[in-house]
């Protein structure tokens, strides 16, 4: 039996539970979600998701090179390969942002402003999802750093899929031409998720007395990461709502 099912899941199953149970999670994938709503959420999401994709590279590699440094030389390899796939990723995000909002403006009111949403101030999940990524960099596991991209890469595979397709249903297809972040991880998380499961089984056949460690980081990652979705929907539903100077009008 593999060693992350019987030692690691068992700890972390209840936080991704939450992708299909969590009512915003199921608003989004809802093919009766008003359509301005999201169509929204995507330009916060990308506006905000800059925030939280510009550091991953250096989390990535710094958590190999410490791992490196503690004799995990296989970890560390592994770790410092997948550094270099999400190099640029959020300039990604930052041209779907001017993608989405081009496609908004043409279509909607208020007129948005790509630099104000970009300027916007982080939530308080978005402090926490970067705190947590320094803290455990710095910590005695920094390997546990695999733990934490094994359940975020599992979020895009599970949410991914869905969301995309809602988006063609209530969208249009062309919408998902502004979704260059989203439709490449969906499609390169199959393979990277297949990495980090093999990275996942070395890492618990090496310390399988601290399975439930790096389940419990995955699972706050996973919950932080979930908290910050929900912030983007809200955000989103009162935007709809606000003044538009105050929503990056």
């Amino acid at each position: 039996m593999s060693l992350v099912k019987e030692l690691y899941e068992p700890y972390v199953l209840p936080a991704r539970a939450r992708i299909s149970t969590d009512p915003v999670m199921r608003l989004l994938v809802d093919p009766a979600i008003e359509p301005a709503l999201l169509e929204r959420f995507f330009i916060q999401y990308h506006s905000f998701g800059v925030y939280m994709t510009e550091p991953v590279e250096g989390w990535i590699r710094r958590a190999g090179q410490r791992c490196l440094g503690q004799g995990l030389d296989s970890l560390g390899k592994g770790l410092l390969a997948h550094s270099k796939q999400e190099a640029g990723h959020h300039l990604m995000m930052i041209d779907d942002v001017r993608r989405l909002v081009h496609r908004w403006n043409t279509r909607r009111q208020p007129t948005l402003s790509v630099e104000r949403l970009l300027a916007q101030h982080p939530t308080d999940a978005m402090r926490a999802y970067r705190q947590l990524h320094e803290q455990t960099i710095a910590g005695e596991f920094p390997a546990a750093q695999i733990a934490i991209e094994f359940e975020i890469e599992n979020l895009s595979m599970v949410l991914g899929p869905h969301l995309l397709s809602n988006v063609a249903r209530v969208l249009g297809r062309e919408t998902l031409e502004g979704l260059g972040f989203l439709k490449e991880h969906v499609q390169l998380d199959v393979g990277t998720t297949a990495t980090n499961t093999r990275m996942m089984e070395e890492l618990i056949r090496l310390m399988p007395e601290n399975a439930r460690t790096f389940a419990e980081l995955g699972a706050e990652a996973l919950d932080i990461y979930l908290r910050f979705i929900g912030d983007c929907a809200h955000s989103a539903e009162a935007s709809m709502w606000a003044p538009a100077e105050a929503m990056g009008a």
